[in-house]
């Protein structure tokens, strides 16, 4: 039991995966987040931005070029990938029942979101945990149209990769010592990723207290 635990601990673990996976396996952990429905658990943000960092204190065996092609590729056909899965299975999703790798609050929360900013929610998700990883999954359940999606998927992937890729690669020639920060900067960079989603939880449960409150006075 403990050696499963600590594998997941491992895949969770961003500076683990990038000293012993190296390039491969930051282009298909960032495949999986941004295309496929289990891959919502799987580090983000701070990958690119520790791909980055690492790529420029060469600790990991490949130049930027290649690394930052490389990851948007990946984010490129992730999402690509999570449309065809939506468009495919379409109100089904909705249906599906909670499992350990699915949770179906996470279709709905996406839902709102997107229904809140339109196809610009491709681009924004793009920062926002989960909804990275199902926003591209419901514009396939609304087939959104598919011109639109690709001009969304391409100019979010972009934005994405290269704010926080090459802001890691930078850093990292400028100021080498930073890497003596990195679990710093790593709480930081989940802390600023999830403050969209905590601030959207409490938006809601005001609203739902307001509601009940103005029911209760009736």
């Amino acid at each position: 039991m403990q050696e499963y635990l600590l594998s997941f601990q491992q895949i969770l673990d961003a500076e683990y995966l990038l000293s012993h996976g190296g390039f491969y396996i930051v282009c298909l952990i960032v495949f999986a987040e941004t295309g496929l429905f289990f891959g919502f658990f799987l580090p983000g943000d701070y990958l690119l931005f520790l791909a980055g960092l690492f790529c420029a204190l060469n600790k990991i065996d490949v130049d930027i070029v290649t690394l930052y092609f490389g990851i948007l590729g990946a984010g490129i056909l992730g999402n690509f990938t999570g449309y065809w899965f939506g468009h495919r299975t379409g109100p089904m999703l909705f249906k599906r029942k909670d499992s350990f790798l699915f949770k179906r609050k996470y279709v709905i929360m996406a839902e709102e979101f997107f229904q809140k900013y339109g196809g610009t929610a491709l681009i924004i998700g793009r920062f926002v945990p989960i909804i990275r990883t199902f926003a591209p999954i419901f514009a396939g359940v609304v087939q959104l149209n598919f011109k639109k999606f690709v001009i969304y998927n391409v100019l979010g992937a972009l934005l994405w990769v290269s704010l926080l890729t090459l802001t890691g690669y930078y850093l990292g020639i400028e100021f080498p010592s930073i890497i003596n920060y990195v679990e710093y900067i790593i709480v930081g960079l989940i802390a600023i990723a999830f403050l969209p989603i905590a601030i959207a939880l409490l938006k809601k449960w005001l609203k739902n207290r307001k509601t009940k409150d103005e029911i209760n006075k009736q």
